[in-house]
Parts: C-alpha cells; structure tokens; sequence
C-alpha cells in the first residue's frame, strides 16, 4: 500500500550508490551500465507524480490496486539488484583492485545482473505506459484533500461524553486560570488528545455548541486545520469568522495587524481541530495576534499527538478515554437503528453485544458497525459477522475503522511503511522499542538526515507513531509496547500482499509470492514442513521473523535452517529467536544482503566462520546462547557492525581485532583475553560505542583497582565489571 515510501526507498539507495566516488569513477565509459541506472531514474520520477491518486484510487478500484503492487513489486526487485552488485563492488578485497571487480561484475561477459536490471526497468516502463489506461493523474502533495469538519453536530447522538464535557467546558469559562507553562496568561490554549477515532472532535463540537460557552465570549470560530498547517489560511479563517465576510488582504503581515486588531478588545474562543505541526516557529507566529485580547480567551485544539499538545499547551492536556461497554452499545444501537422488536429479541441482543465488545471502547468504530447493519435484523448475518475470520484478518469489507484509516491515509509516507511492517507481530505481541528501530533500520526504512544516526531517526520514528497513538506503552511491563487491536487490524488492511504472517494460512499456495516480509508465529499447531512450503513461494522475502517460539517447540526436520536459507537468498532481517538450532548452515555466509541476524535463546554452539562474509550485517543478537564459548575469529570483517549483544553468553574472549568494528553504537559486554588483540585497548577505538558495557575478564588479566568508577562484583566465580564510561575514558585506560 506505501508505494510512495518504497520508492523514496530505492531513490535514495541509487541516489547513494550513484553518488559514491568508486562509482562515479566506474561508470565514466561504461555506457550500458550508465544508461541502465539513468533508465530506472527516470521511470522512478515518471510514476512518482501518480503515486497520490493512486494511493486514492485503489481502495475502490481493483485495477488500481493491482498496479500499485505490481510497481511495489518492480521496485523491491529493482531495489534487490541494485543492492547485490554495490555489496559484491565494496566487498573486493583490495581496494585497488575495486574498479576491476566492478567491471568484471557487470561487464559484457557476464550479463546476468544487467539483464535482470533491463527487464525490471522494462516492467516499470510498461506500467508508465498503463497509468492513462487507468486514468491516474498527477496531484501535487500540497494539493492533496483533507478531512474536512465544521462546528456542527447532532447533541443527540452523543453518548459517554457527558464527564469529559463538563471539564472542558469549565476551563473554558474558568477566567483565572495560572498559566503554567510560563507564557501569556490573556489567552489559555487547551489541548484534546487521543487516538483517531476516539471522539476528539465530537467533544470539540459538543462543547463548541454549549449554551454557557457561546454567552461567556464575544466570538467564536471553527478552523479545521488538519495537517497542512498553513499562518496564513488559518489567521485568514478567524477573521472570517469575525466579520462574517471575505477577507481580501493577500499579506500576512497585513492579515496579523488586521486580526490583532480586531481582537484586542473582544473575550475570543477559537477551535483549532485536527492539528498535527509541531513546528514551535509557526505556532508562535501564528499566536502573536492572540496574545493581545481580552483575559479569559480561548483556544482549544485538538490532536492525536501528544507532541503537538506540548508545543501549543498553556494548561495539561486532556487526555480523552475510550467509551465504556455500556456507551459504545448506546453509539452503535443508535447508528444501527434498532427497532423496539429487536432490542425485545434476547439471542439478537446478545450477538450485538458480542461485537459492540469488538470496537473496544472506539466510539467511531461502533458508529462503523452500527452503520453496517442499519436495517438488517437477519440473525444469520449478524451470526456471521462475529464469528467471521474479519475479525482476526480485517478486511475492508469490514469497515470497522475509517478514522485509523484515515490517520494511516494522512501519515508521512516514511512512517507508513514502519507502521506496516509491525502487521508482522501477532496481536498483543510486546515489542521494545529497540528491537524494532533495529528491524527498521535493517528494511532500509530510515532515512537519515544531516549529521543524525539511523538509530536516532529510529526513535523519532518510533515516537511520532507513539504520539499518534499507533504504538502505546504498555500497562505493566517497563519498556515494551504494544498495539491496540483495531490498530492492529489497521496495520493488516494496509500490509497488503506483501506481508505474511506463516500461521495465518493452512494452504501455502494461497500465499501471495509478491510477498516480502513474513513472521513464523508458532505456539506448536504449526508444521515446520509447513512454514517450509511457504518458504519456497516467498523466494524474494526480505524478512524472517520467529516470534513466540519456546525450547519446547520440536523442530521436526532437523535440517530445516538449511533448507530455509537455501529458499530465502534475499534476506535482510532473519530471526531464529527461541529456535531449538545448535548450529547454522556455511550457507548462511550468501545471505549478502543480510542486515539484521537474531539468534538469541538458541542452543548455538559454535558460529561458522562464513558468517563474517556478511558485509551489510548491522545487528547482531547472540543474547542467552548459553552452549556459545567463542565467536568467529574473523569478526573484525563485520565493518558495518552496528549493534552486539552477547549478554548471558559463556564466551571465553573477545576475537582479535575488534577495534576495527569502528561503526558499533553498542556492545553490550566484553570479554578480556590475554592475547595482545583481544586486550581492554581494542575498546578504545570504538568512538561510537555508547550504553553501558559489561566487562567480564580472564583471571589476572585486568587489574581491577586501575577500574576507577567500575562497581566490582562476582557473578559464577567470574570476576566482573560494570562500567559506564565515556570513550574518552576508555581511551585514558587503554
């Protein structure tokens, strides 16, 4: 569905590639390869100017639809080559002989990638081609429709909002409250938040159209801001709302003057609804002629982000709640219609309940599925509806979520495609944060700008989804996150044919094989043969996720890792969490465009050697390999090593060499060895390393009084330090 995110994807990896002296001083002369990679550029840009109406299109229009996934596909493939010959380029040996290996690679002798690039650019040439048969066109983004409310609502279907009516309309007539957040105490801005489709706006109107707030201010005005926040169209609106007539001036500076003016000597309340900048310059530009007029005026926003309230907010933000069971019945009975004879129907009462449960407190989803079943009273198909698989795999059939729909609809399209991806986890899984900006970072989904790591816009990423209320932290357990369930089916309805979770299918051919990312969520009701069927149409998957196994699983067919690898040659994300695995295949060394390698809680013994082959590996996971006594001694080779975790291992030390991982961000611990390569000094060089560092040493190979700020303690017999020191210090110890 993110056709818009996989093609800033590969634009960005040829923009890359393209632009890296080794290749710019390669394809000098090298005509064919030149004319390929400008070949897909210029397709690239040619389908970028119809992705919006696309986007548009296909919810309605099958052949839409089918176009965009073929494109998606064209561009993973496209995305695939290009990857491989830049990975086999930086992968010769000696840096002198780069060019040579390169031309070797692609020259006339060997056609095999330039072959696979000129049908795939072909693919996409014919699929321009096809955009005037479809009758796409091009929308500029800025031009994009957005949701569009008005201050008017009908009072008498609101349900369950009394309480949270009553509070705001209190700090809206409340005229000395402190300002506490430090600024101007003549006008308060009060911010709603929640999650699409809780009913922010609906609170907005209700209290919009009170009696008590209309009697207690001058003017009010409705302005609808959505997320193309513009000065200019908003200071324009208010004074619309003022005169009661059009406004001419063209100058914002004229507009500011105009609209300070006019409030100066009037008690104004104005709603901003729908607002998602969070840009301080232009609210504080925004605000200017506000700041002037009369002591108690108002400005009530409302927003799904928790960021955005903190920009704009002179009081707490009010937080609104999901209905309770009682109120979403209310909401849906009165959506649904339902006839005296059918609230007198005990067994057609109860089915209506049972899946009024199912919006989880949404009052937009019960109004969704009230609509629904307006006029239909037949017990076969409300029977039907409760038990159907919908629930589990929502389909858009089932249009139990049109606001998510829309927050999905209206997101970046860089956090559309991390959004999808998490379609791979089970509901209610519990995810870190982590883990899953380190999954990210492995798909290519981050995009990272001026002098910010991948990991840290990973976690802007990861909390602009959290301030939308796409992700929620979880009630109990420290650190981990969870989705809420209609979100979830958000994520399902927008994953497409291109994502697969193994155990939701009992017939592997009914798997799509445009598929790219798939998880393995086995609970033991799930064949290995099975999950290897599957494996085998899904050749050019991209992710293998194993979630939820335990040691208790029996892998019936002892050599299925090496069956699955040989099938899988694409991947960038493999994880064998939890598998009962003693050892990899010497396969696992041609996984070339392998990032991320999840190995931890399995029975791993030894780690093969052509595992250091794998140049794009980021991550590394080793966590609670108990049996694992030494790593593989080429690991200094993992140049692009980013992230190790051999927490809860058994290793005796480190490999020689480690100083050469100079891209770690984190080590989770350090084993000290005697040998001059494998000393505390090879810490030194690693200048990004940050987090705290375990350091277990070999006896009398560290003198544990030079540890300065380490705290001692023994753990197995083992002598053990904990530090937290900065790099500078590890350089001052070495």
């Amino acid at each position: 569905m993110a056709a818009e995110a996989v093609l800033s994807s590969v634009l960005s990896v040829v923009f890359d590639r393209m632009s890296s002296p080794e290749v710019v001083n390669w394809i000098k002369g090298k005509k064919l390869t030149q004319k390929l990679i400008e070949r897909l550029k210029t397709n690239l840009y040619a389908v970028q100017a119809f992705l919006i109406d696309a986007e548009q299109k296909q919810i309605k229009e099958r052949a839409v639809k089918n176009w965009l996934d073929s494109l998606k596909d064209a561009m993973y493939v496209a995305d695939d080559l290009l990857d491989e010959v830049f990975t086999k380029a930086a992968t010769q040996k000696d840096p002198g002989t780069f060019l040579s290996g390169f031309s070797r690679f692609l020259n006339l002798q060997d056609r095999d990638v330039a072959n696979k690039m000129e049908e795939v650019i072909d693919r996409i040439e014919s699929l321009v081609i096809q955009k005037d048969t479809l009758g796409l066109r091009e929308i500029p983004k800025e031009n994009m429709s957005w949701r569009i409310t008005t201050s008017l609502v009908e009072t008498s279907d609101i349900c369950g909002r009394e309480e949270d009516k009553e509070v705001i309309v209190k700090l809206l007539l409340d005229d000395n409250g402190d300002d506490d957040t430090g600024g101007h105490s003549d006008v308060s801005v009060i911010p709603i938040v929640g999650m699409g489709g809780i009913g922010k706006t609906t609170l907005a109107q209700i209290v919009y159209q009170d009696g008590k707030v209309k009697e207690n201010f001058d003017f009010q005005a409705w302005i609808c801001v959505s997320e193309e926040f513009d000065v200019f169209k908003v200071t324009k609106t208010i004074i619309e709302a003022i005169t009661s007539s059009s406004c001419s001036l063209t100058d914002l500076n004229l507009l500011q003057h105009d609209l300070k003016e006019k409030l100066s000597r009037k008690k104004f309340f104005v709603v901003l609804d729908d607002v998602w900048s969070e840009s301080c310059e232009d609210w504080d530009k925004l605000l200017k002629p506000f700041r002037k007029g009369v002591k108690g005026s108002k400005i009530l926003i409302t927003t799904r982000s928790k960021r955005v309230a903190s920009v704009v907010q002179t009081v707490s933000p009010y937080e609104l709640s999901l209905l309770s069971e009682e109120d979403c019945w209310l909401v849906f009975s009165k959506h649904a219609r339902l006839s005296t004879g059918f609230m007198e129907n005990p067994t057609l009462k109860k089915v209506g309940r049972d899946l009024v449960k199912k919006c989880d407190g949404l009052p937009l989803a019960a109004q969704a599925l009230g609509g629904l079943l307006r006029g239909n009273s037949d017990i076969k198909y409300w029977n039907y509806l409760l038990k159907s698989d919908f629930w589990e795999h929502s389909d858009d059939k089932i249009k139990v979520v049109p606001a998510l729909r829309i927050s999905y609809y209206y997101l970046p399209s860089y956090l559309k495609e991390c959004f999808v991806y998490c379609s791979l986890y089970p509901k209610d899984y519990e995810f870190s944060k982590d883990e899953l900006i380190l999954l990210w970072m492995a798909e290519n989904f981050l995009q990272p700008a001026g002098k910010k790591t991948p990991e840290e816009v990973g976690d802007e990423y990861f909390d602009e989804l959290t301030a939308r209320s796409f992700f929620q932290p979880h009630k109990i357990r420290e650190n981990k996150f969870v989705m809420h369930d209609l979100v979830h089916d958000l994520a399902m309805i927008f994953a497409g044919e291109f994502h697969f979770r193994a155990e939701e299918l009992e017939n592997a051919v009914e798997v799509d094989i445009k598929t790219r990312h798939l998880s393995h969520n086995a609970k033991g009701n799930y064949p290995i043969s099975k999950l290897l069927e599957v494996c085998d149409r899904v050749k050019h998957t991209r992710t293998f996720l194993g979630l939820n196994l335990n040691s208790q699983i029996p892998f019936n067919m002892e050599n299925a890792p090496c069956i699955l690898l040989s099938k899988l040659k694409y991947l960038r994300a493999l994880s064998f969490y939890r598998f009962p695995l003693e050892s990899l295949p010497d396969s696992i060394g041609e996984l070339i465009h392998l990032r991320y390698l999840d190995l931890s809680y399995t029975d791993m013994m030894t780690l093969p050697d052509t595992l250091c082959n794998l140049y794009n590996l980021q991550t590394l996971k080793l966590v609670g390999c108990w049996k694992l006594t030494a790593l593989p001694v080429s690991m200094k080779d993992l140049t692009n090593l980013r992230y190790l975790d051999i927490s809860l291992t058994r290793l005796h030390e480190m490999p020689e060499g480690m100083s050469k991982l100079t891209s770690l961000q984190v080590l989770s611990s350090y084993v000290v060895g005697k040998r001059e390569g494998n000393k505390i000094n090879e810490l030194g060089a690693l200048a990004n390393l940050h987090q705290t560092i375990f350091i277990r040493k070999l006896e009398n190979v560290v003198n544990s009084s030079e540890a300065l700020e380490a705290k001692m303690f023994d753990k197995d017999g083992i002598q053990s330090l904990i530090l937290n020191w900065s790099t500078d210090k590890l350089r001052e110890y070495s």
